[in-house]
């Protein structure tokens, strides 16, 4: 099939080729999701930067916490809009991802880690 318009051009063909063009608020919220996702692995690799460059001595386990859990959200960003947008053209439920929960857990035991850190 050859593409007619702009809409036939757009990229990935996996997520555009398949059911139907949702409302557009549900498209931007997705696309809004996917760049809060991107801010908050920029939050933590400031983060991790941060208690690298000023924290004590130990607080490194910390920040290379921070870093991979900056790594993670970054990578997962992209293929969980993918998926949310990809439901939302053929009408399914919005699938579900661990990311929020691991990432919530990694910022705690990164927490932990500098508290233990600067009270000892």
């Amino acid at each position: 099939m050859e593409p007619t318009g702009p809409a036939d051009r757009r990229w990935p063909r996996r997520v555009y080729g398949v059911g139907t063009e949702p409302d557009p608020r549900f498209t931007l919220a997705n696309e809004r999701t996917f760049l809060a996702w991107l801010r908050t692995a920029l939050g933590l690799m400031v983060a991790a930067a941060a208690v690298k460059a000023f924290g004590t001595e130990g607080s490194q386990w910390a920040a290379a916490v921070l870093a991979v859990l900056a790594v993670g959200v970054a990578v997962e960003a992209f293929p969980r809009w993918s998926r949310n947008e990809r439901a939302l053209r053929l009408q399914l439920p919005l699938p579900s991802t661990p990311v929020a929960v691991v990432s919530a857990a990694g910022v705690v035991v990164a927490g932990l880690t500098i508290l233990v850190v600067v009270l000892i």
